[in-house]
C-alpha cells in the first residue's frame, strides 16, 4: 500500500487516482492538529486500513513534534484501544 502525504493530509489512491481511504488533520495552532476525518472505501474495509491511516498519522504527526485533538468517530475510538499512542493526545 503505497502512502500518499500531503500537508494535513495522508491518502491512499487506486491507480486511477480514486480515492480509497484518507486521513485529515487540519492544523489548530504550531504545536496541534485536529483529527478530524478519517475514511476508508467499501472496497477496503475490514482490513485494517484506517489503523494504519492512524499509525502512519501518529508516526508523522511525531517525527513534526505535533499533539493531536481526534474528534472524528473512529479515530477517538482508535486512540482509547491505543494507550501506548497517549503522548500525542491533547
Amino acid at each position: 500500500m503505497d502512502l500518499f502525504y500531503e500537508q494535513n493530509r495522508i491518502y491512499l489512491e487506486d491507480e486511477n487516482h480514486k480515492l480509497l481511504a484518507e486521513v485529515t488533520f487540519p492544523t489548530v495552532d504550531n504545536e496541534t492538529v485536529v483529527i478530524n476525518h478519517t475514511f476508508v472505501d467499501h472496497s477496503l474495509r475490514g482490513q485494517g486500513i484506517a489503523g494504519d491511516l492512524l499509525e502512519k498519522t501518529v508516526e508523522y504527526l511525531s517525527s513534526q513534534n505535533l499533539k493531536a485533538i481526534p474528534t472524528c468517530s473512529y479515530a477517538l475510538t482508535w486512540f482509547d484501544k491505543h494507550d501506548e499512542y497517549s503522548d500525542i493526545i491533547m
